[in-house]
């Protein structure tokens, strides 16, 4: 009988991210091959404690008391790093074996899961896993550093501006700069926490301070009038690099935290409804933004489109929501390629890179 591969899927965190995370890891549970892998839950609480969270897929992706979170009260466990003893996963209470991993599927969302630190443990304990590198994951991170690559490598991006921590807010100088409405968010951050649309300049300081509730480094763009398109971008095992269909979230108002994951009010259109010549250039663009940011495994590239049709890069997601609700997995499911086969390929590019730089 042929062994499983077992794969240690990660989740929760100590970021604001937390229980979006949980409810991606959820799905992930819930549509992993089970004749293939073994899955071992593995918790982050919000205190950084790592545990053997045993509860269903089911139970873990439960909203009806809220949004979920980590059990704090399961098995602390603790991965050794290093060649010796890699891949194990032990209790913490006595040293005994809890699992030995092969692969690690990360689904934790923003700093500290999202943006290369994690990415660069798991590189000290030698074990292959899914998605982007430590380079990739902290560039596309930290939105201005992102911005800055995007824009030297020849790429379209918006007007923006970055407040560095600390820095005191020159309001001359950004009206100026940008044009209203503008969008002020924390430079690191998801999931649209911490993300205020302007439409005076004498809301912006207030604004500035929501988002350095979440990050002291902000960044403020300008708003771009048009339309919101999504790009699902992919590796495979053989290094091929391919985008799936296009996705539109169409929602009434700024596409904000409650919109996402609490109101349900957006609307998923797969595949969004563009021409195909713009769909062609906006695909192209998303596997150039791909390769600039120097990602691998996946990632979805987010863009607007203009007034007149010209899109406009506005980010890299390097680890996309995997909830039931989001457009990276239903992007893919329209390309021909569904929820579990996806999990399959990304598991299978992750042993194809091994361990190492990338």
């Amino acid at each position: 009988m042929t062994r499983k591969t077992v794969v240690l899927v990660v989740f929760g965190g100590v970021s604001s991210e937390h229980e979006i995370s949980c409810l991606s890891a959820a799905s992930v549970l819930s549509q992993l091959d089970q004749g293939r892998y073994e899955a071992v839950p593995v918790g982050i609480t919000r205190e950084g404690d790592w545990v053997l969270d045993s509860r269903s897929p089911e139970e873990l992706g439960d909203k009806t008391g809220g949004l979920p979170q980590v059990d704090a009260t399961a098995p602390k466990v603790a991965l050794a790093v290093g060649r010796t003893g890699a891949g194990e996963l032990r209790h913490v209470a006595d040293g005994s074996l809890a699992a030995k991993a092969d692969v690690v599927f990360p689904v934790l969302h923003g700093p500290f899961g999202e943006d290369g630190t994690l990415q660069g443990l798991l590189e000290f304990a030698n074990l292959p896993y899914v998605g982007c590198g430590v380079f990739a994951s902290a560039a596309c991170m930290d939105k201005a550093q992102m911005k800055a690559l995007l824009r030297g490598g020849g790429l379209p991006v918006g007007p923006y501006a970055v407040l560095q921590p600390g820095q005191d807010v020159d309001e001359a100088a950004l009206r100026e700069q940008l044009e209203l409405p503008v969008f002020v968010k924390p430079a690191r951050g998801g999931s649209s926490l911490g993300v205020v649309k302007v439409e005076r300049w004498d809301d912006l300081s207030e604004a500035i301070a929501t988002a350095r509730k979440y990050d002291p480094k902000v960044l403020v763009e300008t708003g771009i009038s048009g339309r919101e398109v999504e790009c699902a971008v992919l590796e495979f095992p053989d290094g091929r690099v391919e985008a799936g269909e296009l996705g539109e979230i169409v929602v009434p108002d700024a596409y904000d935290f409650e919109t996402k994951y609490l109101n349900n009010v957006a609307q998923l259109q797969v595949p969004a409804k563009v021409d195909e010549p713009a769909a062609s250039e906006i695909k192209a663009l998303a596997v150039r933004a791909f390769q600039t940011m120097d990602c691998s495994g996946l990632s979805r590239v987010d863009f607007f489109l203009d007034e007149d049709g010209r899109p406009i890069i506005n980010e890299l997601n390097t680890l996309p929501g995997f909830t039931t609700s989001s457009l990276y997995p239903k992007m893919w499911e329209q390309a021909g390629l569904d929820y579990s086969k996806l999990l399959s390929t990304l598991i299978e590019t992750a042993f194809a890179r091994g361990v190492g730089l990338r």
